[in-house]
Parts: C-alpha cells; structure tokens; sequence
C-alpha cells in the first residue's frame, strides 16, 4: 500500500493517451513481434527506473515480445484500470495493490493464473500473500513485493533522550513528551489516513469490517476506542498537532528525514527516501520496529503489496507474452534486484540474499513482517479507507467530533457494503 505519491495528471494523460493497450495491438497477426502493454503503478522517481531497466533485460532475453512500459500515479491507477478495462482497453499486465486484486477479478478483468506460466514457481512464494492474491479460490495476481506499517524513529534522537522503543501507544506518548524536552523536537507525528490509522483498530481488536458477520464495525465500542487513542495522539507535550491539508504526507515525511520529528508510522516504500535525509545518512540511524499496541497487547498493521496480474480481455497471444512477462518479473533475480536498488520487500523466500538482507532497512522491516495482518476476503475491502480519508482529517482538525465522524463514516462505508449491517 502506498499513499501521498506525487505526480502530474498532465503527464499521466498523455502517456496513457499514447498507449496502445491489451488486446488492441495487431503486431502479432502481422508475424512481427508481440507488443504488450504494462502499466507500472510504482514512484516514478525512485522506483521505476528500476522496473524499466528490467523490462529491457527482458526484451533482450525475448527477442519476440516488446513491451510498452507506462507509469501511472499510484493514487489514479485503480480508477483509470477500472475504466479501462471496463471498455475492453485495459493493459495487458497491471502492478495491482493487493486490496485491487480480489475486486478487480471479481469483475472478471483479471485472468486466473493457476496452472500458467506466470505461478511456474508458485511453492517459493510466501503462502500468505499468495493466498490474498486469491479470490473464490483461485489466483489472480503474483506477489512482486510486499509490505507492511512500521514504528521508524531516529535512533540517535532516542538515545540522546534516553528513551526505548514504545511498546504501546501510552508509552508513545510518554517517549514523545521525553524526546521534545531532551531534544527540542517533537516525538511523534502521526497521519491522518485511514491506512495509518488501521493498526489502532488492530490493538483493540476490530477492524473497520466484520467480514465473516457481514457487519460494519468502523463505529463500534471498540473502534471508538481505536479511533480515539489515535486522536488523542495529536495534542500532548512532543506530539505534533494535525496536518490536514493536501500535503500532509510530504510534510510529515520532510520532518522526519531532517531530524525536526523524532518518529513516525511509515511502510518500507519510503526507505531509499529515508537514505536521502540528512538524518539518516548513517542507514543505520534508521530504527523500525513493530507498531505499539493497544489496549489489548495486541499489535499489528495492514499486509500491503503488489500483485502483478494479467487483463482478461487480452487475445492469447498477448495474453502468452504478458504470462513470461510476470513469471520473469517476479524471479528470484528480478526480486532481488527490485530490492537491492529500491529496498522493497521481496515476496520470495530465495530472493532473501545477503545482499538484500545486509540493507538495514530491508532487515528491520523483514522483522515486523509476521505482526502484519492479512485483509479479509472481500473485493471492496480496500476501498473502505476511502470515507476515512474524508472523515479522519475533519476529526484530528476539530471540525466533526469523534461521534459525528465515525457516524458519517459508517454511513459511507455501508452504502460500499450494502449487504451488510451495522
């Protein structure tokens, strides 16, 4: 899961205006090689260059099969796949977030991969991810890297001081309070996503959805509860106030890498961007470690990721093409790769080198891995973090209550679930 990645919908557009897409292309009745379309949903600055250098290598190695290399922004890629799938112009391959695997396959755009080329080595994979690549039992998306949310802090701000590692968020916001009068900076700024929010829920035990109930628990006793910790995060001696505006995410991000906040919740995306802050020229000043816990011990964040997966409505031979494309870019060799020039986690176990695991960052966030939590089955489950987006920033800003809040966002998110109840 990513969020807060910056792009020009300028740009975008014309990309995507140029792109011949799946299916469309007639170089392969004509005996001439087959084209096919791949839309890359990495940071363009950080992390595509490396999927594009990867693409070549595989052109070079598949003399028959070209391959059209699209970067869209994050943030617009499940809604323009959705559109164009829906009018048979869809890509032929697609790095789909996790949560878009499962509802894109349920509206039969995705191609199951059981059996194909693209799963050949399907025993290597993590079996977890495999199975959230899942939906009605059968595969639609191959695990290319993974994720999870992690407590990353200054090292050095910690030390000097004198504070551990929080294991629950009332420690939190004893370390906060400790960090600002040893050090002058503030312990602690905390988002006002949805997705960041999500391991509060974890610690008391809920989640936004009942999916096995089919009940709708953003508003329960226990999500209150959650919810108003996470509030209570953003006033007190060393916690920073709440940054509603459009650029929340690069300012909470800024601080941190420049040593002005001593500690924040963010997943391993942001590791080569951590690299570049002149905090953490030392890699090794970088602390991660498993989110703190609430009230029940328990502590947790979301499993994220990106599958790729392959468009239906493809014709055989680009959808042949598109199969060696994702069975080479998820390889051992090709996840190693990723993760030695990008410092994301691989989803293999044998693409977990000594070099891979010799990056700090990679090896701390490898050690919060087994405290993330899988998403349930449900195709809309992803989408339910929409309305918190909407509603959290009016909460932390003082504008709704926390009642108010959580009441409209329940609201939101039955309408997404309607067989659902409250």
């Amino acid at each position: 899961m990513r969020r807060g990645i910056a792009a020009t919908a300028l740009v975008a557009s014309l990309a995507l205006a140029a792109t011949a897409c799946g299916g469309d292309d007639s170089d392969s009745e004509s005996g001439g090689p087959v084209t096919i379309t791949y839309w890359d949903t990495s940071n363009a600055t950080n992390e595509a260059p490396t999927y594009k250098a990867l693409v070549k290598e595989f052109e070079a190695a598949n003399k028959g099969i070209k391959v059209n290399f699209v970067n869209v922004p994050f943030d617009q890629a499940q809604n323009k796949f959705d559109t164009a799938a829906g009018s048979k112009g869809a890509p032929d391959v697609l790095r789909s977030e996790v949560g878009w695997t499962p509802a894109f396959a349920k509206k039969g755009f995705f191609l199951p991969l059981d059996g194909t080329e693209a799963l050949a080595d399907q025993d290597k994979f993590q079996p977890n991810l495999i199975e959230q690549a899942k939906y009605e039992g059968k595969t639609y998306g191959v695990p290319l890297v993974t994720d999870t949310l992690a407590f990353v802090y200054n090292k050095e701000l910690f030390e000097k001081a004198g504070v551990e590692v929080p294991k629950s968020w009332d420690d939190l916001k004893k370390a906060a309070a400790t960090v600002k009068d040893k050090t002058g900076v503030d312990g602690y700024w905390a988002s006002t996503a949805g997705y960041y929010a999500q391991p509060f829920l974890y610690g008391e035990g809920t989640d936004t959805v009942d999916a096995d109930a089919k009940k709708v628990t953003v508003n329960s006793p226990e999500a209150k509860k959650a919810y108003g910790t996470w509030l209570s995060l953003f006033d007190g001696k060393g916690l920073h106030k709440a940054d509603t505006t459009a650029d929340a995410y690069a300012h909470i991000q800024e601080a941190f890498v420049s040593g002005k906040v001593a500690s924040i919740i963010q997943g391993p995306w942001e590791i080569t961007n951590f690299y570049k802050g002149s905090a953490f020229k030392d890699k090794n000043n970088l602390g991660i470690a498993t989110v703190p816990a609430g009230s029940t011990g328990k502590a947790g964040a979301p499993t994220g990721g990106h599958n790729l997966s392959v468009y239906a409505g493809s014709d055989q031979a680009h959808q042949e093409a598109a199969l060696k494309f994702v069975n080479f870019m998820t390889s051992a060799k090709s996840q190693e790769t990723i993760a030695l020039k990008n410092s994301t986690l691989p989803t293999r176990d044998d693409a977990y080198t000594d070099k891979v695991k010799a990056d700090p960052g990679i090896a701390g966030f490898q050690t919060v891995l087994p405290a993330a939590q899988p998403r349930p089955a449900l195709p809309e489950y992803s989408s339910l973090w929409t309305p918190l987006d909407d509603e959290l920033p009016q909460i932390a800003g003082g504008k709704k209550s926390l009642d108010e809040g959580l009441g409209d966002a329940e609201t939101a998110i039955a309408k997404l679930v309607p067989d659902f109840s409250k």
